[in-house]
């Protein structure tokens, strides 16, 4: 065998299919959510039926990769840290519902060819593009490392609000108190006017991004304030 053969990454699987752990996962989540939470989702006709998608979404807490990919018929792969791969238990799981390992000291090339590898496959790929839970509910700054991702790969983005998971298990507690969750998919971002924006305009393109995050996340917290 060629060393080009045995580097080469292990095939994906279908995009398309959730597999039995996935599926499990949402049918244990989705009475977990519905009855503790009360989580209701919209928008998710925005996402695309086939083909990848980029979804950028606030990050209130541990639970909003659940929350967010629950509802949906289709996986996400999500990223994270590759510390957490090596958890007895968690690692197991993240192993085996599509997740991808990145190393948050350092940009990873591997992790970024990865990702559009996934999306040019068909995948969903969700990331927070805050880098950690908000300390206070609010949206955060962005970080600018998924930005290359975002110019590269010629997919939808997706702008994605979550609120109440923040109340609901906010940081440093490990209780899942009662609450209501709500979590908004927004329509894709136009890619022309991702792609006015010049590399020397990084910081625009954050905040262009981050305020259509930030109108979904509003967007749900005034939808969980409206309804008891």
């Amino acid at each position: 065998m060629s060393d080009s053969a045995s580097s080469a990454p292990p095939p994906l699987p279908n995009p398309l299919r959730r597999n039995v752990i996935w599926r499990l996962g949402q049918l244990l989540m989705s009475n977990v959510f519905g009855l503790w939470l009360r989580m209701r989702t919209r928008g998710i006709e925005h996402l695309p039926k086939e083909g990848g998608a980029l979804l950028l979404i606030n990050h209130q807490s541990y639970l909003d990769p659940l929350l967010v990919g629950m509802p949906l018929q289709r996986p996400i792969s999500y990223l994270a840290r590759d510390s957490l791969f090596r958890v007895p238990v968690i690692g197991l799981v993240l192993k085996n519902t599509y997740v991808m390992p990145i190393n948050r000291e350092s940009a990873s090339t591997a992790s970024l060819r990865e990702a559009i590898r996934r999306l040019q496959h068909g995948f969903y790929v969700g990331i927070f593009p805050e880098g950690t839970r908000t300390v206070d509910g609010t949206v955060g700054p962005f970080k600018p490392g998924f930005l290359a991702l975002l110019r590269r790969a010629d997919v939808p983005v997706i702008p994605v609000g979550v609120a109440g998971a923040y109340e609901a298990m906010p940081r440093g507690t490990p209780f899942l108190w009662p609450g209501k969750v709500r979590v908004v998919f927004g329509e894709a971002l136009p890619r022309e006017k991702l792609a006015a924006f010049p590399k020397s305009d990084e910081e625009g393109l954050l905040e262009y991004v981050r305020q259509h995050v930030i109108a979904c996340q509003t967007d749900a917290s005034e939808w969980r304030k409206d309804q008891a």
